[in-house]
């Protein structure tokens, strides 16, 4: 019976779904944003979640924990120094995920995944945010297009 047991087999056996999530993670605190499934999304908030739990304890058995997952050593001193003073204030919730819509070969739900509270994020969402124009900047360009017609 399958009581109980809520992980995504996200159509691999448990070696390949391990490696996968390791290698996403590590993308993921390397990054600090990545775009993928929303399966595989959701099932990696978990991993990261608890990474980073770890690392806000920095003690030894924790850095041990983490390195049993991520290899790379950079990282893993990244999501200990960095990242771990950056959360030190948060008890959970490290991550978001934003749906982005279908893959256009496949249809798969894609999504966003990202860390909460990164430097520059601000920054890149101001310059994607359209911004509706006023009546006057719309009555102004009308004019404008008014009078290149008439100098035609």
């Amino acid at each position: 019976m399958r009581h109980g047991k809520k992980i995504a087999k996200l159509g691999r056996n448990s070696s390949h779904r391990k490696a996968m999530l390791a290698n996403m993670v590590t993308s993921l605190f390397e990054n600090e944003v990545i775009r993928t499934t929303d399966v595989r999304a959701k099932e990696l908030r978990r991993t990261a979640d608890n990474m980073i739990t770890f690392a806000k304890k920095n003690d030894l058995h924790a850095r041990r924990q983490v390195l049993r997952s991520i290899a790379n050593k950079k990282v893993v001193a990244k999501l200990f120094d960095e990242l771990a003073d950056r959360y030190k204030g948060r008890s959970g919730g490290y991550t978001r995920i934003i749906k982005v819509g279908t893959r256009r070969g496949d249809g798969a739900l894609m999504s966003i995944i990202e860390l909460v509270d990164r430097p520059g994020a601000d920054a890149a969402e101001e310059e994607t945010t359209p911004v509706k124009a006023t009546e006057e900047e719309v009555v102004a360009d009308d004019a404008a297009e008014e009078q290149e017609k008439e100098k035609d």
